[in-house]
């Protein structure tokens, strides 16, 4: 039984945090400040490093949890934590939940570790731009097997290539499930931790979540998830879908 008292307890809380400047401001500078250590990078999901902070580990757990979702594509794989983290979930919830995970370049050393992963049995991966047409029509046709989708993008960082990838792949996403954005914070970060990069800020995922909701009233930002993490790199990113499924 749900204990209602405490969650509305903690509801005004995480609202009564959201609004305390100091702490926004100095949730912000421990993130500028341990991101020049890559923090993300120190942290592993069962063996596979995962390049996440914590709390957006968290935050994603809570979300399948509540969403149940049968299929979880990702854009941009890396070193695989985050397949083996939403693949686990799955295997938490049972039935046949897949993960699906695309990048330019799965380098052969992390493909190997994947593949030989208990959790793999769950996953396919497919190598190649998220925004090729090729790949996207392969993603769509792996989806129309699956009845709910979840969607986390986490590759190219500009706001061209993000904002690509949402129009290719929120149609995919189910009424109830999120499509998560990564990397909305480079607009909140200091511009010397993205001076070799491509992206920054004028540049980033922020700048293509903006463009999309302005175009499309299918997602709403998950406001609440913002309150309660203070500490994260998708600030902003976190979006429900809140329509009806249209046909894949």
């Amino acid at each position: 039984m749900r204990d209602r008292e405490f969650e509305r307890r903690n509801a005004r809380l995480m609202a009564a945090q959201s609004e305390d400047p100091r702490l926004r401001a100095l949730s912000l500078d421990w993130f500028n400040r341990a991101s020049r250590y890559e923090y993300s990078y120190h942290f592993t999901w069962m063996g596979r490093p995962i390049i996440q902070f914590p709390q957006d580990i968290m935050a994603l757990q809570e979300i399948v949890w509540e969403t149940r979702p049968d299929l979880i594509i990702e854009c941009g794989v890396a070193r695989g934590g985050s397949l083996i983290l939403h693949a686990s979930l799955l295997e938490l919830l049972g039935g046949d939940g897949r993960v699906l995970g695309i990048d330019v370049d799965i380098r052969p050393i992390n493909r190997e570790e994947i593949e030989a992963h208990p959790m793999y049995r769950r996953i396919t991966m497919i190598e190649g731009s998220s925004v090729d047409p090729e790949v996207v029509a392969r993603v769509r046709a792996l989806a129309a097997d699956h009845g709910s989708v979840m969607v986390v993008l986490d590759s190219n960082h500009t706001a061209d290539h993000v904002l690509s990838e949402l129009r290719h792949y929120s149609p995919l996403v189910s009424r109830g499930c999120y499509l998560v954005v990564f990397d909305t914070v480079i607009h909140h970060m200091d511009p010397g931790l993205c001076e070799d990069r491509p992206w920054g800020r004028g540049n980033s995922p922020r700048d293509a979540v903006q463009r999309f909701l302005a175009e499309s009233d299918d997602f709403e930002v998950d406001v609440g998830i913002d309150r309660k993490l203070l500490i994260t790199a998708a600030p902003g990113g976190y979006l429900r879908c809140v329509r009806a499924q249209a046909p894949r």
